[in-house]
C-alpha cells in the first residue's frame, strides 16, 4: 500500500524559507514521478514541482529560481526547498506519485497523480 505523508509547513515570514518533506512507503519516488502542489480554498490545485525518475527537475513559473526539488533515495523521501516566499504563495501543499508514469511529468496534471499527502498548511505572513 502506498503512502505518502507530508511535514515540514508551518508560517514563516515573507522573504524567508522553508523545507517540506515527503515521507514515501510501498512505493520507490526514485521510479516515477514526483509532484508537489499547492491549493488555496476555492481555487484549483496549482503544479509547484516535479521530478522524473531521473531526477530531472521542472518548476511552475512562480517557483522557478527560487524553489529547489530534491529526493533522498535512501530515506525514500523528497523534498521541496522555498526561498524567498511571499504572502501568495500561502497555501497548502501536497506531495503526490503518479505510479503509471516515470518520465513526461512536467506534462501530467493532478488527474494523473495516483497517491497524495494529506497536505501541509504553509502560511506567509508580511
Amino acid at each position: 500500500q502506498v503512502q505518502v505523508v507530508e511535514s515540514g509547513g508551518g508560517s514563516v515570514q515573507s522573504g524567508g524559507s522553508l523545507r517540506l518533506s515527503c515521507a514515501v512507503s510501498g512505493y520507490t519516488p526514485s521510479r516515477y514521478c514526483m509532484g508537489w502542489f499547492r491549493q488555496v480554498p476555492g481555487k484549483e490545485r496549482e503544479g509547484v514541482a516535479t521530478m522524473d525518475s531521473d531526477g530531472n527537475t521542472s518548476y511552475g513559473d512562480s517557483g522557478k529560481g527560487r524553489f529547489t526539488f530534491s529526493r533522498d533515495n535512501a530515506k525514500n523521501a523528497v523534498y521541496l526547498q522555498m526561498n524567498s516566499r511571499n504572502v501568495e504563495e500561502t497555501a497548502m501543499y501536497y506531495c503526490a506519485a503518479a505510479t503509471y508514469f516515470s518520465g513526461g511529468c512536467v506534462y501530467l496534471g493532478p488527474d494523473s497523480y495516483t497517491h497524495w499527502g494529506q497536505g501541509t498548511q504553509v502560511t506567509v505572513s508580511s
